[in-house]
């Protein structure tokens, strides 16, 4: 309830300034009458707890103005009953439709029977004045509390969202490395006793492949701390510029990679950077792991208006499996190019290996 004190002061501030307007606005008479003054004060002073026990504030308010209709005070009720357009605002903003409609019934029902009594009566224009300020109140709520639902519900996609991206990161370098660290290691085992120097450079790539799987992994998790004190040395992620690092790594694993680039080379934007490069690297990784022996070309094309990345490859294989590595693999790519405005198509090659096209739009990009 106290974890955040600022409503609650503003509800203080609230409740004591329309308290006092009440003292100040009663008659001299009523002024005069110690129960008078007592029933004024809860006809606001329970707005402070307005937030966290709504119908408790609407039911003492009704109930303060009731007692003081019943027992003659003044004409009207304090201030023309605005504790009781607050209460009434505040019940419909943070409670359900149906309990809403109950305590309005309930405290329409028992105004107007207090009513009934004093010596003036009620006209059937104070009934109408009555019910359509607090039905505007309830409106006025029940639009604010539908307000805050739909933005709930959009913060909880936006972090639905932000789960699956950095599910996608960490499928694609978890994969990616893991993929390159059993390949070698498989083949540092099969030529250890025949070839020891084959086997350390194996080893070597093993261990290169390790450090740089630890070193992106790093920098992800230091872009999602939130510790305002963390001096952390923040690194960016890795874009095309890293793509012939990537290359180097693909074929030390084992795999021939070839990458050629055309069109006038420029920046993109920090995300669809990201996205070529990992959409390069789930494509080669899924080449590594699926296409058996291959080799691989990486086209890099910098268009007018487009960036298109194909990645062919002459294996055996039709691509990865549609069971095990889809959902996050062709999907995970797919996805991350719709994000960006991006296309990408993936499937087998009429004569033979597996082919993935990324298309970027680049409108806009000097």
């Amino acid at each position: 309830m106290w974890a955040n004190p600022r409503p609650f002061l503003i509800d203080a501030l609230l409740a004591a300034t329309l308290t006092a307007l009440t003292l100040v606005g009663m008659p001299m008479s009523d002024r005069m009458s110690a129960p008078a003054v007592v029933l004024a004060m809860l006809s606001t002073a329970p707005i402070v707890v307005r937030r966290y026990a709504p119908v408790a504030c609407m039911l003492l308010i009704s109930g303060a103005m009731v007692v003081y209709l019943l027992l003659g005070y003044g004409g009207d009720f304090p201030i023309y009953g605005i504790g009781l357009l607050v209460g009434m605002f505040s019940v419909a903003r943070h409670r359900p439709t149906r309990i809403v409609a109950i305590v309005w019934v309930l405290t329409m029902a028992a105004v107007i029977l207090a009513y009934l009594p004093t010596a003036a009566g009620l006209a059937w224009s104070d009934v109408v004045n009555a019910v359509l300020q607090t039905v505007a109140a309830w409106a006025l709520g029940d639009a604010f509390r539908r307000w805050a639902e739909r933005a709930d519900q959009r913060a909880e996609q936006a972090t639905a969202q932000e789960r699956a991206r950095i599910a996608r990161e960490l499928h694609d370098i978890v994969g990616h490395h893991m993929a390159v660290i059993a390949l070698q290691a498989g083949v540092a085992e099969y030529v250890l006793d025949s070839d020891p120097k084959a086997a350390r450079t194996a080893l070597a790539a093993v261990a290169d492949s390790g450090r740089q799987g630890l070193a992106e992994m790093r920098r992800m998790l230091e872009v999602l701390r939130t510790d305002p004190d963390d001096t952390a040395d923040y690194h960016p992620q890795p874009g095309l510029a890293q793509l012939s690092e990537l290359a180097d790594r693909i074929r030390a694993a084992g795999l021939p990679v070839e990458l050629i680039r055309t069109g006038r080379a420029r920046p993109l934007p920090p995300g669809a950077d990201l996205c070529a490069y990992r959409v390069t690297q789930e494509a080669l990784t899924n080449v590594l792991e699926h296409a058996g022996p291959a080799t691989a070309r990486v086209h890099l094309d910098y268009g007018e208006n487009t960036l298109t990345m194909r990645v062919i490859d002459n294996g055996s294989a039709d691509g990865p499996p549609t069971k095990s590595t889809v959902p996050h693999g062709i999907a995970g790519m797919r996805e991350r190019a719709e994000l960006y405005g991006g296309v990408l198509t993936a499937g087998p090659r009429t004569g033979g290996g597996f082919a993935v096209e990324l298309r970027l739009p680049t409108n806009g990009i000097q």
